[in-house]
C-alpha cells in the first residue's frame, strides 16, 4: 500500500553542514549525509515526510531522526543529500511544503 498524506506544514528547510558527519542525532543514530535522514521539533522519530521544494516542485521523502531546526521560521533540516536531490544546497535554504506519511 502506497503511503498516505496525513498533514502539512509549510515554511523554510535548511540542512546539516558537512561538519555535522558521524555525530549522534537525537535519536541516537549517526548524522550520515548521504542517508534521507531530517530533523523536526515535533514529529516522532521514524516519521516518514515527503518535503516539496516549492520553488521547483521537487520531492523527497526523508525519516525523522532528529531534533532541530532552532532557527526561527525553519521547520525542517535536512540531510546534504535529500538538500541536494531538492536542488537547496546553493541558497542553504528554500521554501517548503512538509507532508506527513502514513502506512508503508
Amino acid at each position: 500500500m502506497a503511503p498516505q498524506a496525513q498533514a502539512m506544514e509549510k515554511g523554510l528547510a535548511s540542512y546539516y553542514a558537512h561538519k555535522f558527519q558521524g555525530r549522534k542525532t537525537a535519536n541516537g543514530q549517526r548524522y550520515d549525509k548521504q542517508k534521507f535522514t531530517a530533523a523536526h521539533k515535533s514529529l516522532a522519530f521514524g516519521s516518514k515526510v515527503k518535503v516539496t521544494n516549492l520553488r521547483n516542485k521537487r520531492s523527497v521523502i526523508v525519516t525523522i531522526n532528529d531534533r532541530g531546526p532552532f532557527v526561527k521560521k525553519r521547520i525542517i533540516d535536512l540531510s546534504y543529500i535529500a538538500a541536494k536531490k531538492l536542488g537547496l544546497t546553493k541558497s542553504g535554504i528554500a521554501p517548503v511544503k512538509v507532508t506527513v506519511l502514513k502506512g508503508k
